[in-house]
């Protein structure tokens, strides 16, 4: 039977390369966006690889919706085998001194309330089931301190925590979570946060000891080994994949 994986904001970037990757290996996708367009793009292209895929939209940020995503993923397939909880947003890039309560408090209930819930409702479908893997995505900001982006770095590093915690936990259930910590990489988030903040792109380049960004395929990549059966002694970990920059600081 073929394994079944959601993937949240996999209408782009990091959550559409790692769609694609796993439907390369026959996983079925049930792709999360709040964007209907894209995400039903993500579907099209997923179904041209050859497995099954469904999308359902939601604003991770609310419990609600967070459930019912996994609420229509079993319905439609049976289960969960893998989760890349992955849906975020970077913010504006000003300093936190400058920044909108309004921001700091949409940073925080998308990025670390969206994947708590996320883990929350389909952790518990993985156990009754005998088990299950999830990723995390954390970033190269939940392992070292960044400027322009405090509310953000706040929050991947609550997601690197977490990841360790609930390993701590669950692994004797069958639970496998880990967490990826990508560096600067090419995706449509990070290419908006270039645009309002120029400098901080050359500045990005130069300190990333192999002088360029990240590509989400290779993100993927990453994702795609950490949840398949190829990584089963793995549990607990934050794998950096930034081309050297968080241990060039």
């Amino acid at each position: 039977m073929s394994k079944v994986a959601i993937v949240t904001g996999g209408g782009s970037g990091l959550g559409r390369s790692a769609a694609l990757r796993l439907a390369e290996e026959g996983v079925n996708i049930s792709v999360v966006d709040v964007n209907e367009e894209a995400g039903e793009e993500t579907v099209k292209l997923v179904k041209e690889i050859g497995p099954d895929a469904i999308f359902v939209q939601a604003d991770v940020s609310k419990a609600e919706e967070v459930k019912k995503y996994v609420d229509e993923t079993v319905e439609k397939f049976g289960t969960i085998d893998y989760f890349f909880n992955n849906a975020g947003i970077s913010g504006s890039g000003k300093y936190y001194l400058d920044t909108d309560i309004e921001e700091i408090e949409k940073i925080i209930n998308i990025n670390l309330m969206g994947s708590m819930y996320g883990i929350r409702y389909v952790a518990d479908v993985m156990i009754k089931n005998g088990g299950g893997a999830i990723v995390n995505t954390a970033s190269s900001a939940g392992v070292i301190g960044q400027t322009t982006v405090v509310t953000y770095s706040a929050t991947k590093h609550a997601l690197v925590g977490i990841t360790k915690s609930m390993a701590a936990e669950y692994a004797k259930d069958g639970l496998r979570i880990n967490a990826v910590a990508p560096g600067p990489t090419e995706t449509p988030m990070v290419a908006s946060y270039f645009e309002a903040n120029p400098e901080m792109k050359k500045s990005a380049e130069a300190g990333i000891p192999q002088k360029r960004l990240g590509t989400p395929e290779e993100v993927a990549e990453l994702v795609n080994f950490l949840l398949t059966s190829k990584a089963q002694y793995i549990n607990g970990e934050v794998v950096r994949i930034d081309g050297g920059f968080t241990n060039a600081k």
